[in-house]
């Protein structure tokens, strides 16, 4: 009888523990979704998301990001933190969107080019040279025609949460001097994944080489490519500088971004959360502005003292040689080209 209470107790201890363990599993799993949170939690709880980009830490982007965060968590009441990811750690920008478009917890940066997979029109933005200002693109974001657009990209599961983004002006820089577009024939030149850009310096004469954006500089140091494209900040901060020694200050693209989520992940999250993203990510937007004005002067002097042969080229020629770019779409909206010209005169 004594053996059999023994063996009693220690099978009462044995259940006692498992049940402890089994309270104490659920606890940590109440933790977890009071961490993160999102459609389905409470209003207390935290919302945690993913925000990619595929730029440099320091750059005006990541500065935006980094200011995002803070204002974000600052509106919120520390209810929104916003993880980061630069330097693409979450992947190239198509497949990040692509994740996007499943559900995925997170908002990436996305190019409106890259958009153009899911919504053609969406690329008339990118188009080269299709304004004299940045102002004009930001304009329109406003437009009636813009609201359209990001309603048809809801429709293929996307949804725009910061439209004023200012990436910047994009310039050539590259091993041997261009001045004139018959300089790059021949040049294979570093290009994002991306309809619109191969299309331009195709028409340019140049051979267009999609790479990622992180692995520019050793794609230059191989001689993989002869050069590249971008802003100027981003072109230093991949220090394409060290390798390529010519900057043809083009300008074929006055570049604005987006930050694009997945409508569905979106529509998850409480009306609340996504009132202060959009807010702040344009917040944010404005901040970077300011940034990347003062790192283009910053970047054009730093260039020069190493080496970097900085060349005003006559735009015109550049001009005239990418407007069969504008007709290169077959999938656009007839008449695409002029609506947006006759829109961005309506303001002026």
């Amino acid at each position: 009888m004594k053996k059999f209470s023994k063996w009693l107790n220690v099978f009462l201890v044995v259940m006692l523990v498992g049940m402890m363990a089994a309270c104490s599993s659920n606890s940590k799993e109440t933790s977890s979704a009071e961490k993160i949170g999102g459609a389905e939690g409470t209003k207390d709880e935290k919302v945690v998301i993913n925000i990619a980009y595929g730029n440099q830490p320091g750059e005006p982007i990541d500065q935006l990001a980094n200011k995002w965060k803070e204002l974000a968590a600052e509106k919120s009441g520390g209810k929104i933190e916003l993880k980061l990811y630069p330097s693409s750690q979450l992947g190239s920008e198509k497949d990040v969107v692509e994740q996007a478009t499943m559900g995925n917890n997170v908002i990436v940066m996305a190019g409106y080019d890259f958009l153009m997979d899911y919504v053609p029109d969406a690329g008339i933005l990118t188009a080269p040279y299709i304004t004299d200002s940045v102002d004009d693109l930001l304009y329109l974001t406003t437009t009636d025609w813009f609201k359209e657009l990001n309603t048809s990209l809801n429709e293929k599961g996307l949804d725009i949460v910061v439209t004023k983004t200012v990436y910047g002006e994009r310039h050539l820089l590259t091993n041997d001097p261009v001045l004139k577009p018959e300089d790059l024939k021949g040049m294979k030149i570093r290009v994002p994944n991306n309809q619109m850009s191969i299309a331009t310096f195709e028409a340019l004469g140049a051979t267009p080489t999609p790479t990622p954006l992180g692995d520019l500089y050793t794609s230059l140091q191989q001689g993989l490519i002869d050069g590249a494209e971008n802003p100027l900040p981003v072109l230093a901060g991949v220090k394409a500088q060290e390798v390529s020694k010519h900057l043809a200050l083009t300008g074929h693209q006055k570049f604005i971004t987006s930050w694009v989520g997945g409508a569905e992940f979106i529509q998850s999250l409480p009306e609340d959360v996504v009132q202060i993203l959009r807010e702040t990510g344009n917040e944010a937007a404005d901040f970077a502005r300011g940034v990347l004005e003062e790192q283009n002067e910053q970047v054009l002097t730093d260039f020069q003292s190493q080496g970097v042969e900085v060349h005003e080229v006559d735009i015109a020629p550049f001009k005239d040689k990418v407007k069969p770019v504008y007709e290169a779409f077959p999938n656009w909206t007839p008449g695409l080209y002029d609506r947006i010209q006759e829109l961005v005169a309506s303001q002026k």
